[in-house]
């Protein structure tokens, strides 16, 4: 029996039901339940075909009304910042796709009407990316969320989506388009819990970057009526319908209280005992960079460059790159800067750098690999990382992503240090934990990104709801992975951080010191968190915390047998 299976309990016939999932964001909010906007009604398919004197027409509807779609997407992402501008940016990027607008003008050639034509070509795409499997699968859910946004303003519907509400509500949903989740006002919405999605999913990225308490994965939602008012434990991963209103009220003046000793964090993160461990930030922009400095993060763990690819038809020149890169060199001048080169392929990607119609783009073309098809993307970006280093006089640490063989991190060592650059790699293969000792020969440091890696550990999708369990970033196999990799930094005296999602969870974070992990990287919202809950312990509990989480069967039984050892110190 899979441990996704629904757990609701009721503690006597008269208390509250207690639906549980799986824990994203920790933290605890209470709130009416609020729902996304009512389905869009889309067009039936058996309309009487459009006389061929009106195509023409129906053709210039769709085109107007897909820039429109993706001319609103845009501006939002011009207005936020870090994931959530990447999410609806590529959002946009979609309702802008030559292959999608070319297959709905095929099926208005044929006869269809604009809405209808918009329909069978979304569903041609979803087929397609549902059948590819891995992250392509996600694509499903922004595929729908663009075909809606355009039939919508075909028909004169509202645009779906999230209405912030008057008063501070729960946002209850099977799913939600990465677009929506971006737009979340989190003074407004507090939480979140879906019944499908995993801890790794767009949303739960952004619900961290936003700091919303944020449970996955649960089963019951679909009979939770709008207006009930329900506990959201983020920790915990429970969702509490119509709470016991004294008991809700404890809890969530407990989450305040903890909050607010938040506030008065300013780092640098060491153990109860000194232990020094850097809390970074993960970050996409000079924006994301500022905010993150302000939130006494001690640098970036994580640089995501896609943002200066995504939305281009064409590459962006150097110059063009190199003012991104400095914008975030300069919010943390002097201190560390991680930046991890082009991540493309997957889910992300890109027409000048990754093939069309891969079988498996999860196990293909991706991050590095890309360097096959095109390797002047990759010189070209360490040129522009170069210069930007140069203007602001920094000395960032650049790592590539999905690297396999200790070959092709030794290639990329010597171009990186060719250019005055500190070279290291992302640790989200398995072959790298396994051979770390020999992959450090040629570099500086590694960075462990837990969302890949455990997908690749576990043969499990990272964003499948059904198979959140299995992704977890609490499996005992994962974190062998960890230790296999921290152990290797110890004996050649090299750093090795954790940037993957797994950094933003304060309870694990203490395991992760305890494997031997030197620095941290997280959503900056959870720097503050993970920093004040390190100097609660020593670096002997963490070691311990990591003896307990290691020899546990399941991610369940190690949460709990961590939260004991912590505890009780």
């Amino acid at each position: 029996m899979s441990s996704t299976t629904p757990v609701v309990t009721t503690p006597d016939a008269d208390g509250p039901t207690v639906l549980t999932g799986t824990p994203v964001v920790p933290g605890v909010a209470l709130g009416p339940v609020i729902r996304p906007h009512g389905a869009v009604q889309l067009p039936a398919d058996d309309e009487a075909p459009v006389a061929e004197a009106d195509r023409a027409g129906e053709r210039a509807r769709f085109t107007a009304a897909a820039e429109v779609v993706a001319g609103r997407l845009t501006e939002r992402a011009a207005a936020a910042s870090g994931v959530s501008a990447a999410v609806l940016q590529t959002t946009a990027g979609l309702a802008k796709d030559r292959g999608l607008l070319s297959t709905v003008e095929q099926r208005i050639e044929a006869g269809a009407s604009a809405a209808v034509a918009t329909v069978g070509a979304a569903q041609q795409f979803a087929e397609l990316f549902a059948s590819l499997g891995g992250l392509m699968a996600e694509r499903v859910t922004d595929v729908n969320d663009v075909r809606d946004r355009i039939v919508a303003e075909l028909t004169g519907q509202s645009e779906p989506g999230v209405t912030n509400p008057d008063t501070p509500s729960v946002l209850l949903a099977d799913d939600l388009a990465p677009a929506d989740t971006a737009g979340l006002d989190p003074t407004r919405v507090v939480a979140l819990a879906t019944r499908l999605g995993g801890s790794t999913s767009h949303t739960a990225i952004i619900a961290r970057q936003l700091g919303l308490p944020c449970v996955v994965a649960v089963g019951g939602l679909d009979d939770v009526p709008e207006g009930a008012v329900v506990l959201v434990d983020g920790e915990q991963g429970t969702v509490t319908v119509d709470p016991d209103p004294a008991d809700a009220q404890q809890r969530v003046a407990a989450a305040e209280q903890a909050a607010e000793a938040l506030a008065g964090y300013e780092g640098p993160a060491t153990t109860a005992d000194g232990h020094a461990v850097q809390v970074l930030a993960n970050v996409q922009d000079g924006a994301g960079a500022r905010a993150a400095a302000e939130a006494h993060a001690e640098g970036v763990g994580l640089l995501r460059t896609e943002l200066a690819f995504l939305g281009h038809s064409e590459e962006p020149s150097v110059e063009e790159q190199a003012k991104g890169y400095a914008a975030v060199f300069e919010a943390f001048a002097g201190r560390k800067v991680v930046l991890r080169t082009l991540d493309a392929g997957s889910d992300k990607p890109l027409a000048f750098a990754t093939p069309a119609d891969e079988a498996n783009p999860a196990l293909g073309v991706r991050g590095l690999r890309t360097t096959r098809l095109n390797p002047g993307i990759l010189t070209r970006q360490l040129d522009a990382v170069a210069q930007a280093a140069q203007a602001t006089g920094s000395t960032p640490w650049v790592m590539a992503p999905m690297v396999s063989t200790v070959a092709e991190a030794a290639e990329f060592a010597a171009l990186v240090r060719e250019r005055g650059l500190v070279p290291g790699v992302m640790v989200e293969v398995p072959s790298v934990a396994l051979l770390a000792d020999r992959f450090l020969e040629h570099l500086d440091f590694l960075s462990i990104g837990t969302n890949d890696l455990s997908q690749y550990a576990l043969a499990a999708d990272r964003l499948s709801g059904d198979l959140a369990d299995l992704t977890d970033p609490w499996q005992p196999a994962l974190l062998r992975l960890v230790q296999l990799t921290a152990e290797a930094g110890q004996r050649t005296g090299k750093p090795v951080g954790v940037c993957g999602e797994a950094a933003a969870d304060p309870l694990l974070a203490c395991v992760l010191v305890g494997l031997g992990i030197t620095s941290l990287s997280c959503a900056a919202s959870s720097v503050a968190g993970v920093g004040a809950k390190l100097g609660t312990v020593t670096l002997a509990t963490c070691q311990r915390a990591a003896e307990v989480a290691l020899a546990a069967d399941d991610p369940q039984t190690a949460r709990a047998a961590v939260r004991e050892v912590l505890d009780a110190a």
